[in-house]
């Protein structure tokens, strides 16, 4: 099982060797001036966003590897059954959110936690990860701000 933790200035998930092998990567780590948000998801397939792109996904069992999707990459190693920690990261970062399953709901509020208070810029203006941007809707949007519909 992995586990997600600060690492002097960096946020860490440590894999289990089966979990390199599964992602077919090492572990991960960023720097703890990427983080922006850190949420728990009680709803374990709630974390998952995006499409599969290097891992092992067993529908719903257990997901770990990285998720393609319009804003980027996320890294993710969940389970069936138990709270998932999600820690959204800005832009720089190489994933824009690591969701890191963990046993209880009780461990997962602690880790959250320690995860805020450790990050100098956390954005605490809402308790919700934030919804990933589509293209279509974006320019929609935009042309309706501005004026500028299709005809």
């Amino acid at each position: 099982m992995a586990w997600i933790f600060v690492d002097g200035d960096d946020v860490a998930v440590r894999l289990a060797w089966w979990e390199k092998a599964a992602a077919r990567r090492g572990d991960v780590r960023v720097p703890l001036t990427a983080v922006c948000r850190v949420t728990v998801e009680t709803a374990w397939w709630r974390a998952l966003r995006g499409v599969p792109r290097r891992g092992v996904w067993i529908p719903g069992v257990r997901c770990v590897g990285t998720r393609g999707h319009e804003a980027g990459l996320d890294f993710v190693s969940v389970r069936s059954g138990r709270p998932v920690v999600c820690v959204e990261l800005r832009p720089t970062a190489p994933f824009r959110l690591l969701a890191v399953c963990v046993p209880t709901g009780a461990e997962a509020g602690a880790v959250a936690r320690s995860l805020g208070r450790s990050a100098p810029r956390i954005d605490t203006s809402t308790p919700c990860r934030q919804p990933l941007p589509v293209p279509a809707e974006t320019s929609e949007v935009t042309a309706v701000r501005t004026g500028h519909r299709r005809r």
